[in-house]
């Protein structure tokens, strides 16, 4: 599976589709039913970023990302986790009863407990349905934006074979080595924004030329008719500097430090040789930044 974040709007679909499927309903041998309560088996993160007036909010669909390392199927004895050969990872409802350590195993935090049933639980990728034909899961059959790309991974022709050929896509916790066979693209990253204003006239500075570089980064924007410049997909805990220029107004440049999602407000640019330049350096870039990334 594929996720592209970017076209997730946050309708909790998926979620809804996979509890409709799920409780009530026994699927054996993959799955006994879902507690009506206190299970995420498509849990959808809300990351909110940066800070009035420039705020920004993605939706990060999260299943089990079927991992080909699997830190559950190791922890588990007898084979009441194992790892089929489409690349499901399924928990054996019958095998894996009253192991309770196997929540634990998931660095990942999508294995839950069902305490009535004593068993843990997670996503299926719905396999009792693909396994009777289905294309996809009930979670990817209920996206009405396509966020969710479902698909053989062994198929080159397939669109998720594809995509991640095309070095597009990551994973949700590299750091893990998982292995996940669940790729993500879009997934949200630090962003540098401001609004420059012309001094003498208190007019947005449109057409305002903006240069950021640091790192293996060289980026050039255009403040638009609301004077708004915005850099996106930049990585965290990097220090870039920032230039903006106009003809007839004296440059501006400051350090932005991307512990943070940035937003620098109102960057004043003075006509060349006129005094009271505004100082923007970086304590004040640092100070702008407010709401973090999880």
């Amino acid at each position: 599976m594929v996720i592209d974040v970017t076209r997730c709007n946050g309708c909790y679909n998926c979620f809804l589709a996979c509890r409709d499927e799920h409780c009530g309903n026994d699927f054996l041998p993959y799955s006994v039913s879902q507690p009506q309560t206190g299970h995420h088996w498509m849990r959808v993160v809300e990351i909110e970023r940066g800070r009035y007036p420039k705020v920004k909010v993605a939706y990060v669909p999260t299943p089990c990302l079927q991992c080909e390392n699997a830190p559950c199927v190791e922890a588990a004895p007898d084979g009441a986790v194992y790892r089929r050969a489409d690349g499901i990872v399924v928990i054996d409802p019958d095998k894996a009863v009253d192991q309770k350590h196997l929540v634990d195993s998931c660095p990942c935090h999508v294995i839950f407990w069902n305490d009535l049933e004593r068993v843990p639980q997670k996503c299926t990728f719905c396999a009792h349905l693909l396994d009777q034909g289905w294309k996809e899961p009930r979670c990817v059959e209920a996206c009405p934006t396509g966020a969710l790309i479902f698909g053989d991974l062994d198929d080159p022709d397939s669109e998720v074979a594809r995509l991640v050929a095309s070095g597009r896509t990551e994973a949700l916790h590299p750091a893990y080595g998982l292995g996940e066979k669940v790729r993500y693209l879009g997934l949200p990253k630090r962003f540098v924004a401001g609004a420059v204003v012309y001094g003498d006239s208190d007019q947005c500075a449109e057409g305002a030329k903006v240069t950021l570089e640091g790192p293996g980064v060289s980026r050039t924007a255009v403040a638009d008719n609301y004077g708004d410049f915005e850099f996106e997909g930049l990585p965290a805990d990097t220090t870039f500097m920032l230039r903006i220029e106009a003809a007839g107004y004296e440059s501006q440049e400051l350090a932005v430090q991307t512990s943070v999602d940035v937003y620098l407000g109102e960057i004043v640019l003075e006509r060349s040789g006129a005094s009271g330049r505004q100082d923007q350096g970086l304590d004040s870039a640092k100070s702008t930044g407010e709401a973090e990334v999880a």
